[in-house]
C-alpha cells in the first residue's frame, strides 16, 4: 500500500491538480483506491467511454492511438484524467506490459468529492482553463 505521502506527491504532477493545496491533495488521494492489474490487461480502451483516472505505482504501460504504439509509461505517469470532468470517449488504449499497481480515482467519486469541496472544484476548473487557452 503506498503511503498518503506518496500519493500526494504523485498528484502534485498531474496538471489537472497543480492549483490544489497539499490538504485537497490528501481529499483527492482519500478517495482513490489502489488496484492491480496483470501483464496484458487493458486499462482502457480507446473510444470506450472513460471512467477511471490511473497513477502508476508500479509497473509499465503502452499507449496506442489507432492502433500504433504512441507512448510508455512507468511508475509516476498519469493517464485518463480527462474522464474525472468529461464524459467523452477515449483517446487511447493503455494496456500493462508488466504487473501494474496503480492508484484508481472513478469518475463519480470525484463528482462527489467536487460537490462538498467548492474549493477543490474552482482550482480544477481553472487548471482546465489554463489548459483550453492557447499560449503566446
Amino acid at each position: 500500500m503506498a503511503r498518503k505521502a506518496v500519493k500526494i506527491g504523485l498528484l502534485r504532477k498531474v496538471p489537472l491538480f497543480a492549483r490544489c493545496s497539499t490538504r485537497e491533495l490528501a481529499n483527492v488521494a482519500s478517495i482513490g483506491y489502489e488496484d492491480e492489474f496483470p501483464a496484458g490487461q487493458e486499462l482502457t480502451r480507446e473510444g470506450e467511454r472513460g471512467r477511471q483516472f490511473f497513477v502508476l505505482l508500479e509497473g509499465t504501460v503502452n499507449v496506442r492511438k489507432g492502433g500504433d504504439e504512441v507512448a510508455t509509461m512507468k511508475k509516476g505517469d498519469f493517464f485518463g484524467e480527462t474522464a474525472l470532468v468529461s464524459h467523452g470517449a477515449r483517446t487511447a488504449t493503455v494496456t500493462a506490459t508488466a504487473p501494474v499497481r496503480a492508484l484508481v480515482v472513478t469518475d463519480r467519486s470525484f463528482r462527489s468529492l467536487l460537490g462538498r469541496s467548492p474549493n477543490i472544484q474552482v482550482k480544477v476548473l481553472e487548471a482546465l482553463a489554463d489548459r483550453l487557452t492557447p499560449r503566446a
